[in-house]
């Protein structure tokens, strides 16, 4: 069955550049714990307001009686992330979708990990949701679409799982990779033939 076609997850779209959005404004991020099943729902009410907003998905697939479905599914179940000043905190509650607005207190560290996630969505590889945080070397991957990312990295049977972690909500997301596409953070040298010879300790 054909996928449906992807909504709207950002606004703006360079809500998540390298820069921490606001420019010296009151904006900040807000975690927004959505009531059951509401989080597409909110996100066109906010993108309806113009609210700045960043609701991660991810591509599922599964089959029912012989035919393979295909959806976007939300990667953090029950969360959007709003960024905005108190009126826009305020306007979001008014949608009556919300069943909490969380404050966060590490704006930074969330906003680095917002971006960490967008990025793997925005590379096109297959995403699986974690629901905890896994314990795990520090690398960063040097080759391929996303170079440049810095995560952990741990061995699942025959595979290596590179994680991003969203630390305010202690869930992350992770997605397959080779060996030679890591090498440690810290490691000096500028190419790595394995993820063992490089020193990587899986877990």
């Amino acid at each position: 069955m054909p996928l449906l076609p992807l909504e709207p997850f950002l606004f703006p779209e360079d809500l998540l550049g390298s820069l921490m959005p606001g420019d010296g404004s009151d904006a900040r991020w807000w975690v927004l714990h959505t009531r059951p099943r509401a989080e597409k729902s909110l996100a066109r009410r906010l993108l309806s307001r113009e609210l700045p907003f960043f609701l991660p998905l991810h591509k599922r697939q599964w089959r029912s009686r012989g035919r393979l479905l295909c959806s976007h599914m939300p990667l953090f179940p029950g969360y959007i992330f709003l960024n905005g000043d108190n009126q826009a905190r305020i306007a979001a509650l008014e949608t009556n979708l919300i069943a909490r607005c969380l404050p966060v207190e590490d704006q930074e560290q969330l906003h680095a990990d917002l971006a960490r996630v967008y990025h793997l969505i925005a590379a096109g590889e297959p995403l699986t949701p974690e629901d905890r945080l896994q314990a795990g070397s520090p690398v960063e991957i040097i080759s391929g679409p996303l170079a440049g990312l810095e995560g952990k990295v741990i061995r699942r049977g025959k595979h290596l799982k590179f994680f991003v972690e969203v630390q305010f909500l202690q869930q992350g997301v992770s997605v397959e990779i080779e060996g030679w596409m890591i090498q440690p953070l810290g490691d000096a040298r500028p190419a790595v033939v394995g993820a063992e010879s490089a020193g990587v300790v899986y877990r």
